[in-house]
This record gives structure tokens, C-alpha cells and sequence, in this order.
């Protein structure tokens, strides 16, 4: 509130939440959902693309005050970060051409699997170590937009990322892609905020569950989504639930 902003870390090639579009210009809902967020704080939205795999020293050394691009909670992020309340669903799901002979975890023995370096997806794979201990080869991209590519191109033979940058990529792009039934982990997205930043946390919490029953965020969800898939009434009416 002091400076007048909040300076946003994202992964520039994360649609549908947070990308660079055919202009150059950064789009995506959870900018879009940013944006309300700090229209209710009083503040200016300062985006900052940001090295994905370097997110937690870019918020350590304070040149981001959050991460906020389907940054996924998992343990780790737990201790390591102050996160806010989750407010969207999400998955780790394996993406193979249409045509590929792969149709479950275990015919996946011997290929080669392009993951998001310092992703959550990566998290999931080192948990799921007869799996990953399966694989032919592990190779790890800067973006899920470069694996996705990679992957039309034939230069891996199955992609683990986020179903909702999936299903959006495979809405919006040209390509012949399906994702297998098993999914590897299931979770949700959240803001990350340095830990102890209590009162920012607090702050964008109690807007974001404004947004969430004044109808904003399900404007904003059904814009990119055409459907309203965010999860913050519904943790609300959680947290009231066990009191």
C-alpha cells in the first residue's frame, strides 16, 4: 500500500493463465483476476515475467512481491511460502499425440517425458518414483508452451503440465493431441507470498473472496473458461463449515 503496487511474478508462457498473446501483450485469467484484486487494494499491477525456475529467489530478493501464474500448493510450498486461499482445481495430467500407441501410465515404460523445469508437474514426477524410474528419459523445459511444441514436433513422446494449460492449449493451437485418463496428482492453485507476509496475504485473500461473491471472478472465469471454475466460495463455505 506504501509503494502503490503489487509486482507480479509470472511464467510468460503459461496460457491460459498468465502469457504473452500474437501481440506481445501479457494476457491470461489469473492476470485478469490480478487486476480486480488490486483495483479493490487501491494499488497499481506492476507484471514482471519471470524465470519459472528461478520464482523463489525472484521473491526472496523482493524484486516480485508474488507469484501468481497456476502456482500449485503442494507441501514444500506450504513451509516454504505464505500462500492464499486456493482458488481453482487442478491436475498433473501425461498429453500424447492422438496417434500415439501410449494409453496408460504402464505403456509409458521406456519413453521419453518433457516436464517444466521447477513446475509442480516435476514435483509430482519425483514423487511418483517407480514411474519416473520407468521412464526412458526425463527432459526439462523453460515453458509448457516450448514442451507442448516439442511434443507436436515428436521430440518427446509424452508431456506431464497443468490440465487447464492442456485443455487450453489443445482448444486454441493446431494440433492433434489427447490427455491419458491417469492423471498423477491432483491439486490446487494458489498465490505465493514471501513467508511471514502475513498482512499482504490476508489482504489479497479478503479481496479475492469479494470477487468471488460480488460475481467478478466468475466473469472473469467464464471469459476464459466459459465457465466459472474457481473455488473460492466453495472453500469459504468450507472453512465455515468446520468453523
Amino acid at each position: 500500500l506504501d509503494k502503490g503496487e503489487l509486482v507480479l511474478g509470472f511464467d510468460p508462457g503459461f496460457p491460459p493463465m498468465g502469457f504473452a498473446d500474437a501481440d506481445g501483450e501479457y494476457v491470461g485469467f489469473d492476470l485478469d483476476l490480478a487486476y480486480a484484486v488490486c483495483d479493490i487494494l487501491g494499488v497499481s499491477l506492476v507484471l514482471q515475467p519471470i524465470d519459472w525456475d528461478a520464482k523463489e529467489l525472484e521473491l526472496n530478493s523482493k524484486n516480485i512481491d508474488c507469484i501468481w501464474n497456476g502456482f500449485s500448493v503442494t507441501p514444500e510450498r506450504q513451509e516454504a511460502f505464505s500462500l492464499s486461499i486456493p482458488y481453482m482445481a487442478n491436475e498433473q495430467v501425461l498429453v500424447v499425440k492422438a496417434d500415439s500407441k501410449y494409453e496408460t501410465l504402464l505403456d509409458l515404460s521406456g519413453a521419453v517425458l518433457g516436464v517444466q523445469a521447477g513446475s509442480s508437474a516435476k514435483d509430482a514426477l519425483d514423487a511418483a518414483a517407480e514411474f519416473k524410474a520407468s521412464l526412458g528419459e526425463v527432459a526439462e523445459y523453460d515453458m509448457n508452451t516450448v514442451l507442448l511444441m516439442d511434443l507436436d514436433k515428436g521430440g518427446v513422446d509424452v508431456a506431464l503440465l497443468d490440465v487447464i494449460v492442456a485443455g487450453y492449449y489443445m482448444a486454441t493451437e493446431n494440433v492433434e493431441f489427447r490427455v491419458l485418463e491417469e492423471a498423477l496428482a491432483p491439486e490446487e492453485f494458489a498465490v505465493g507470498f514471501r513467508k511471514g507476509e502475513v498482512a499482504l496475504t490476508e489482504a489479497v485473500n479478503a479481496a479475492l473472496i469479494e470477487l468471488a461473491f460480488n460475481g467478478v471472478m466468475a466473469e472473469i472465469s467464464t471469459e476464459w473458461f466459459t465457465d466459472d471454475i474457481t473455488t473460492v466460495a466453495e472453500q469459504v463455505a468450507m472453512g465455515e463449515e468446520h468453523g
